[in-house]
């Protein structure tokens, strides 16, 4: 059996929690969680005849990404990046996240989550948003923790990316 660790990076209060506790538990609440320090829980899937265990690594949400401990991201396997699509500043966030995390542990496969799609006309994306995505050639999903909108998808996706 294959195991494959993910982080889930990304501001405080964008969904991360959410999104490790639908796919993993088939659980939300509406209630805020903080995570304090990092939670770990796992998950086996079949993936093309393939199974693999996915160890989710929940890391703390932060608004300054310097306070990270790098430590944590040692031996992940890729990421998935969230945004709140209704607070542009986390996903301004999130193209900083991205380019420390290439340069302190290098290029790790990876999908950009931007949950909260059930609250999209609350949505603040500026129009130069997709372009700049696009341009960098990530895979972006919109997602939603409360529907279970491409919650699935999201992990699915990363883990084709990781076994290449």
């Amino acid at each position: 059996m294959i195991q494959k660790k993910i982080c889930m990076l990304g501001s405080f209060a964008v969904g991360k929690t959410s999104l490790v506790r639908l796919f993993v538990e088939s659980i939300y609440s509406e209630t805020y969680q903080t995570t304090v320090g990092v939670k770990v829980d796992k998950k086996a899937v079949a993936l093309d005849n393939t199974e693999v265990t996915l160890v989710l690594w929940d890391l703390y949400g932060e608004d300054d990404f310097q306070k990270m401990r790098w430590s944590n991201l040692r031996g992940a396997s890729g990421y998935l990046l969230v945004g709140d699509g209704t607070r542009s500043a986390t996903l301004s966030k999130a193209l900083d996240l991205e380019e420390r995390v290439r340069k302190e542990v290098g290029a790790l496969p990876f999908v950009f989550v931007i949950n909260k799609c059930d609250l999209a006309q609350e949505w603040e994306i500026p129009a130069s948003f997709e372009a700049e995505t696009a341009a960098r050639k990530w895979t972006v999903l919109n997602s939603s923790a409360k529907t279970g909108k491409n919650v699935e998808e999201a992990f699915l996706q990363l883990t084709r990316k990781m076994l290449g």
